[in-house]
């Protein structure tokens, strides 16, 4: 009741600041796996809540109920970062509920976007093992981090696409992650995307995936999102499935 009481109270500051700001529509780092390189306006908080679904194989599956990541602006060139995810796993029969490890980090504008330069950002978390439910928590502290560059083709279609890295809190090998996604502008109010992108540990195969999109925006302020997408290795998800909601507000 306290978290669905907080919830009420950020959702009502932001329908009351929706119409009041001459900004460009809000920018999410969802339903993508390609992180955005764009940065929350200064002094706003914008919150990206997903409900997700993902079948692994005939005997687990795991839901994310949900995952939010909340960003607050500082400048034109960072914001700040937090996310935090409910997770259920269900593994032949055994089942798991609980706070995935905690990750707080930043996101820092590189470059405007000039020619064949990308606008181009570099985001980085840090994953704290100790705070998360006792059967999610990791033995060390696990950085993540991602190149995140944008190239705007014409109005209607865009390329991006992500290079990073990142770690487990539980073994020192890295895990290398791409990300390749084409935007479309079917309206003002409708965008889509379809997405290549994948997961290469350093010792184990690769994890590679598909994924397609689409947002609704319901006004500058507010976005809704729903995706889905399905493994194409060995390693991957038989498919998996998501549903959003984004808005942000300024104090």
């Amino acid at each position: 009741m306290k978290y669905f009481s907080t919830f009420i109270i950020l959702f009502t500051a932001g329908i009351g600041n929706c119409f009041a700001q001459d900004l460009p529509s809000i920018e999410t780092d969802r339903p993508d796996q390609t992180e955005s390189p764009a940065i929350v306006p200064k002094n706003y908080f914008q919150f990206e809540n997903g409900f997700s679904y993902e079948k692994t194989d005939n005997h687990s599956n795991e839901y994310v109920i949900p995952s939010t990541l909340t960003k607050f602006g500082i400048n034109d060139h960072l914001e700040l970062r937090l996310i935090t995810e409910f997770m259920i796993a269900n593994d032949n029969e055994q089942k798991i509920t609980g706070i995935a490890p905690v990750l707080i980090g930043f996101k820092t504008r590189l470059f405007e976007e000039k020619g064949i330069i990308p606008l181009t950002s570099f985001i980085a978390h840090l994953s704290l093992p100790k705070l998360a439910s006792k059967n999610f928590k990791t033995d060390y502290y696990a950085p993540e981090f991602r190149f995140t560059m944008q190239h705007t083709l014409s109005d209607k279609l865009s390329l991006g696409y992500n290079l990073g890295a990142e770690w487990d809190g539980i073994t020192p090998e890295p895990t290398f992650i791409y990300t390749i996604t084409s935007g479309f502008k079917f309206s003002e109010k409708v965008n889509g995307y379809i997405e290549l992108y994948g997961f290469i540990p350093q010792l184990q195969k690769a994890d590679h995936r598909f994924d397609a999109g689409l947002n609704y925006l319901l006004n500058p302020n507010h976005q809704l999102d729903i995706s889905g997408g399905f493994g194409l290795s060995e390693t991957s998800p038989d498919y998996f499935v998501a549903l959003g909601y984004s808005f942000r507000f300024k104090i």
